[in-house]
């Protein structure tokens, strides 16, 4: 989008925020198609994320579809090819209600980029993660319905929104082994937090696919194919792939992505902010998908001693953990860190430049935040709007 040299991109972000019913302190990434996160400390305000503040991560533009006319083709490996109109969607199969988190691949790539510069990609914070109640019904009782057939592998999900990142541009396309296609608690939804889907989350219906990364969870679906290989889209086959550091993305090439990695951040006090001495409430979030959080330390002297945070109540088997911990802070720097142990046992690596790869991708390094910390009487005046 070209910008008019009158006008501010922070004045134009706020109005591309408002346009799509997004808080106007949204960090945003880009404009069109609309990128955005919602500032570290909103995060911290609550386990559900509201929908203004949600973060949206579009390829192209939000596709203009009409509710009354949008049909969804379920075909491929089954037995009766269906066409299914919103109304029969909901009124032919049992709804349900699924509390889930989604996280984009990308979150915390800037971290990443302070390591080694990640080109050609958005530099996500923190809050490309976001947690909400979807309603809909099941994929899986849409397949059998359809008569899903013995030798499907994949469920493979299609989309009108068209992007220039494919060479030559194409519309969305990613796909699910079916055996996570099948689960009960992947979803065609058509609410989000007791609403409407909204036109930026994917109405009429998107897949939801909790414990997958964000861009499997395909918005604005109008096709299901049961098949027995992945999606042969562009953002299967070449984009959300992990490569190794020295790697050059190509069809096949690194690792596809699907079930998310373990990952932690601090929301509060946010990096870069000032704070009084004495006790500081840090807060932050951890998410590792259907294996759950068992454990989240703290650390002020870079890992050589830890202090384990209080874990609040898991809404579902599929979201995050929010977790917080009193620390008394003293004047100078502090940095603080974090990691999160998952229920298998594992933790997050020490460093991002052990994770370091050429698309920024799954960033599971520690979570940390360095403020500074000032007598009450100096502190910022910015300083108290950064807390909750």
């Amino acid at each position: 989008m070209i910008r008019r040299p009158t006008e501010s991109r922070s004045s134009q972000d706020r109005a591309a925020s408002a346009s799509w019913g997004k808080r106007e302190d949204m960090v945003v990434h880009g404009t069109d198609p609309y990128n955005a996160e919602p500032a570290p400390h909103a995060l911290a305000n609550g386990h559900l994320t509201p929908i203004d503040m949600f973060y949206t991560r579009n390829h192209g533009p939000v596709p203009d579809l009409d509710p009354e006319t949008w049909r969804l083709r379920v075909d491929g490996l089954v037995a009766t090819p269906l066409e299914l109109t919103r109304k029969a969607l909901q009124e032919d199969f049992e709804q349900r209600t699924v509390t889930a988190t989604l996280q984009c691949a990308g979150n915390r790539r800037a971290d990443l980029n302070l390591v080694r510069r990640v080109p050609g990609e958005d530099l996500w914070g923190p809050g490309a993660t976001s947690t909400a109640t979807w309603t809909g019904a099941a994929l899986a009782e849409v397949l059998r319905a359809a008569g899903l057939q013995g030798d499907a592998r994949h469920a493979c999900f299609s989309a009108p929104d068209l992007t220039g990142l494919a060479h030559p541009p194409q519309t969305y396309g990613s796909s699910v082994e079916i055996h996570k296609a099948l689960s009960d608690e992947v979803l065609l939804a058509w609410q989000m937090n007791g609403q409407a889907l909204p036109a930026v989350h994917g109405a009429p219906v998107r897949v939801v696919v909790p414990g997958y990364i964000g861009a499997r969870s395909v918005k604005w679906l109008d096709r299901v194919t049961a098949s027995l290989h992945p999606s042969d889209s562009y953002f299967q086959e070449t984009a959300y792939r992990l490569l190794p550091a020295d790697g050059t993305p190509g069809p096949g090439i690194g690792m596809s992505l699907g079930p998310v990695a373990l990952s932690s951040a601090i929301l509060v006090p946010a990096d870069g902010t000032t704070v009084p001495v004495g006790r500081t409430d840090v807060q932050g979030y951890a998410y590792a998908g259907d294996r759950g959080i068992a454990r989240v330390d703290v650390s002020l002297d870079d890992g050589a001693t830890w202090i384990e945070a209080a874990l609040d109540d898991q809404a579902g088997p599929w979201t995050w953990r929010r977790w917080r911990i009193p620390l008394p802070l003293q004047e100078g720097k502090a940095r603080i860190s974090a990691r999160a142990w998952d229920t298998a046992g594992a933790t997050q690596p020490r460093s991002a430049g052990e994770v370091w790869n050429p698309k920024g991708y799954l960033n599971i390094s520690w979570a940390r935040a360095t403020v500074i910390v000032v007598p009450a009487k100096e502190r910022s005046p910015s300083g108290p709007s950064e807390l909750p």
